[in-house]
């Protein structure tokens, strides 16, 4: 069983990101305020989880959350910031609109900008420690995947809706006999530059 959160007092959000690996569509973060007493006996990082499994505990996160809120960051903004940057700037949105004001950030990964002035905790590998964590990888991986299957039908012959955008084999044949459209990351490396901080 995770950990509800990692203060006991305060209000806690935890934050987590989807799609920073896609060479299409948008980065989408999520940010989730659990109440107290929320427990749930599969809630994990939803990577362990099935499609079924995570569209279920969306539902009951979403019902059932103090607050959340998800954000998508896209393309055009992935380019000019580089896709690190581009995931906190979505968690930064997704933190601004909840609905009530955290008094504490955790993060799943162990890069971030400070947000205002709340106190924040980088955790590796924290939505398989920490329930808001996990809450939050879930919204973020379930919204960004509906995202992606939306844009189906529109084109189909790079399948998003089986690979979501991401590097697959597929994909990467279907760029080079289509070429890429409106939607996919012009800028995408896997170079330093892409996990470069900007703090200006």
């Amino acid at each position: 069983m995770l950990k509800l959160q990692i203060q006991d007092k305060r209000i806690e959000c935890g934050t987590d990101e989807a799609g920073r690996g896609c060479l299409a569509g948008p980065v989408t973060a999520a940010a989730v305020i659990l109440p107290t007493d929320f427990k749930h006996p599969f809630l994990t990082d939803s990577k362990q989880l099935s499609a079924k499994q995570r569209n279920e505990l969306r539902k009951i996160i979403e019902q059932e959350a103090v607050c959340y809120h998800v954000e998508h960051v896209m393309m055009d903004e992935i380019d000019n910031l580089n896709i690190l940057n581009a995931s906190i700037e979505a968690m930064h949105r997704a933190i601004s609109k909840l609905n009530e004001v955290p008094e504490f950030i955790a993060v799943d990964g162990n890069r971030f900008k400070p947000y205002t002035a709340i106190p924040h905790e980088c955790v590796i590998k924290g939505d398989a420690k920490f329930l808001h964590i996990a809450a939050a990888s879930v919204l973020a991986k379930t919204h960004r995947d509906e995202f992606m299957s939306n844009l189906h039908d529109l084109f189909p012959h790079y399948n998003w809706i089986k690979n979501k955008g991401y590097p697959t084999r597929e994909h990467r044949l279907a760029i080079e006999k289509y070429g890429p459209c409106s939607f996919h990351r012009k800028s995408f490396q896997l170079y330093a530059k892409q996990l470069a901080m900007n703090f200006s």
